[in-house]
């Protein structure tokens, strides 16, 4: 009998046993390929050696010190090494353990950035419907999933939600993706003017949206005109990269596609790929000065923020994905796979969209692809679509509710960056098999 605390009470999962690439293999031999990377975390796979060792090392030399007394080489050098990569203007990094704490102190700074240079009375948020944060309640709060929301609602610090930008369901036959781009964009300018522009702190999204909507870039414009309306009324752009920015999208940060910098980015999953947990908060200049310049306390905090033997594995990581060249193998194998997909799927009459960029993929399962009609929630397409995959071999991410909570369905895809062509034509396999036996 098990004692942990799983996340489906009545499930019982096969045990993992150990890595192969960008295969994991349980307990009992059975090899599943990562068509996902877990939730887009194993950018290098399951088995890489560069870091293992440099995990090796770095336990063997210090494990841990605590921020509160102590820095470490580690920390050092994977902040220099972020910050070398970073959009204009990022200068600085506040280390954590995962996605759900760097949003939660993106949202804390940016709070205390306001009160540092006498805005107090700036106390709201903005986010769009359809995205996703975290899980702590700041970052659930802001996050526009609907359904992890609602038993927590009353507990939580909410922001206000806009429309996504999310062209399959929102541009209209007669509107470019430019305009479409530009109309959405103009919410936010709509809801500042609701709530007031001066009470307003910041604009929280996902570059590219992950789990909750399926891989959902923004189309061209969409962001610039974001920036420009932030800037018009002194808030701030916090960009949530935690799942498709360090190479997942084919740039090391998401936002790059776009043409802009955010004020903060928080990053995660990819940047430790699943070797040890970690994320990072970053900021500009301008907020870290106004903290220097003013209190010179940033009130927030963790134990093992900056921990030394995840930030060494952390910077083996980056140095891979920068001077290694997989975030550019990313962007190339990222079109193989676009291309694998379109010719499997892209007339099938139950995938109504296939979008996203690198090897940040969804596809978006509907009843009838002329008219968009999503499967009946109680169909439970994404359910049975992820079972029926784990059988076939295959670990991907489905999801239901995307198009608001409610309706539709998506399956999202995230290998490892190391995967081959060979193992994508596998991958892609398995979900047309996986597609034909759910419908």
């Amino acid at each position: 009998m098990s004692h942990i605390f799983p996340r489906h009470t009545k499930s019982v999962l096969p045990v993992a046993a150990r890595g192969d690439g960008v295969y994991l293999i349980d307990s009992d031999g059975k090899r599943y390929l990562d068509g996902s990377g877990g939730a887009a975390v194993s950018c290098l796979g399951h088995s890489d050696p560069d870091v293992a060792n440099a995990i090796k090392r770095q336990v063997d030399t210090l494990a841990f010190a605590h921020t509160g007394f102590l820095t470490s080489h580690p920390a050092e050098s994977l902040a220099d090494r972020l910050i070398a990569h970073a959009p204009e203007g990022i200068d600085r990094v506040y280390l954590v353990s995962g996605g759900s704490e760097a949003v939660e102190a993106a949202l804390k700074l940016a709070r205390q950035y306001m009160i540092e240079i006498g805005q107090p009375q700036r106390t709201r948020f903005i986010a769009r419907r359809q995205s996703y944060h975290g899980n702590t309640l700041g970052a659930l709060g802001t996050g526009g999933n609907m359904w992890r929301r609602a038993p927590f609602d009353p507990v939580m610090v909410s922001a206000s939600h806009i429309a996504p930008c999310y062209e399959y369901r929102g541009r209209q036959e007669d509107e470019t993706a430019e305009a479409y781009g530009l109309r959405v964009a103009d919410e936010l300018e709509a809801e500042l003017q609701r709530l007031g522009p001066e009470t307003v702190i910041a604009f929280l999204a996902e570059p590219v949206v992950g789990a909750t909507a399926g891989a959902v870039p923004a189309v061209p414009g969409y962001f610039k005109r974001v920036r420009e309306i932030c800037d018009r009324h002194g808030i701030l752009l916090i960009l949530d990269e935690v799942m498709c920015g360090m190479g997942r999208t084919g740039t090391l940060f998401a936002c790059e596609q776009d043409g802009i910098a955010p004020d903060i980015v928080t990053i995660a999953k990819g940047l430790g790929a699943g070797y040890q947990p970690i994320g990072a908060m970053l900021c500009s200049a301008r907020i870290y000065g106004a903290i220097e310049q003013g209190s010179g306390f940033f009130q927030h905090g963790h134990t093992y923020m900056g921990h030394a033997t995840a930030c060494a594995a952390a910077d083996t990581v980056l140095r891979k994905l920068t001077e290694g060249g997989l975030t550019d193998r990313s962007a190339r194998m990222g079109e193989v796979l676009a291309d694998a997909l379109v010719s499997e799927f892209g007339q099938h009459p139950h995938v109504g969209d296939i979008r996203g960029r690198g090897l940040f993929r969804g596809l978006e399962l509907v009843e009838h692809r002329g008219t968009k009609a999503p499967f009946a929630p109680d169909r439970q397409v994404a359910a049975r679509f992820k079972k029926a995959a784990f059988a076939n071999g295959l670990i991907c991410y489905p999801m239901s509710g995307t198009i608001d909570g409610q309706m539709g369905d998506h399956v999202l895809i995230a290998p490892p960056f190391i995967i081959s062509e060979d193992q994508i034509g596998e991958l892609v396999g398995k979900l047309s098999r996986t597609l034909a036996q759910v419908l």
